[in-house]
């Protein structure tokens, strides 16, 4: 999965189109895109279109947990064929109130606590990969949106080797909340994922192919790790050249999760 794209659980209409786009898995989303009054009847809208719209992979963020709701939804995931949960306000002691049973975990970091935990929660077993929260954390931490996401670059390597640490996959960046702007989507996506991201949160079906195309390797990132395998594999050295670049083992292993990457 590259892109994550999040569609309000109450409205049916957005969550047809957003399970049509070109996504890699749409999460219903029952907690911060549905109002208080609406939480109940948003599982049944969630639960009929899932039934009656075929897509990509399918996921629910629910309620965090200590909300009214957390309880309820995950009754009501439990009833679902999903292929993962979506977890907000993510902590070692919430991923465990899930139980041990059900579908992978995305656990949402998005706390000053949850970044200090962030190793301890991606190392809950349920959980695949995490996803870093801004919004939440921006306003907990009084940050400052700048161009340059320097303001959360401290949380966006925290996330991401924590997530190395923990045998995970690379973690999911934070949404661009100007869908509009395409520009500033790509410049953050090349960012996070020189910073070991491999995908982004979204909120507009627009931003999915930036996104999808961006965590993707090149063309030119596949000739050249095709070349360094090739070269390694054939002269079974510890070290050598290749183009006039010296090659040693942890070059080759990154050539070869650029292939495995380019395969999905």
């Amino acid at each position: 999965m590259r892109s994550l794209l999040f569609a309000p659980g109450s409205d049916g209409r957005k969550l047809a189109k957003a399970l049509t786009s070109a996504t890699d898995a749409v999460v219903c989303d029952l907690e911060d895109a549905v109002a208080p009054a609406d939480k109940d009847a948003a599982r049944g809208v969630v639960a009929q279109t899932l039934q009656d719209v075929s897509g990509p992979a399918r996921l629910v963020r629910i309620n965090a947990l200590g909300t009214p709701w957390f309880d309820g939804d995950a009754a009501f995931v439990a009833k679902l064929a999903l292929d993962g949960l979506v977890l907000p306000k993510a902590s070692p002691e919430s991923v465990a109130a899930l139980g041990p049973d059900g579908p992978p975990v995305i656990a949402i970091v998005e706390t000053a606590t949850g970044i200090r935990q962030a190793f301890e929660i991606a190392s809950q077993p349920r959980v695949a990969a995490l996803l870093l929260g801004a919004v939440d954390l921006g306003a907990e931490v009084g940050l400052e949106t700048r161009p340059d996401g320097q303001e959360i670059l401290y949380a966006r390597s925290k996330v991401a080797i924590d997530s190395a640490a923990a045998g995970l996959r690379g973690p999911f960046d934070v949404v661009h909340l100007d869908f509009g702007d395409t520009t500033g989507l790509g410049e953050q996506c090349r960012l996070a994922r020189a910073l070991g991201f491999r995908g982004k949160a979204c909120i507009h079906p627009a931003q999915v192919e930036t996104i999808n195309r961006v965590f993707a390797p090149s063309e030119g990132e596949i000739e050249w790790a095709r070349n360094v395998v090739t070269a390694f594999e054939s002269q079974a050295e510890g070290v050598l050249a290749v183009n006039g670049t010296m090659v040693d083992r942890p070059v080759v292993e990154r050539a070869r999760r650029v292939l495995r990457e380019a395969e999905l």
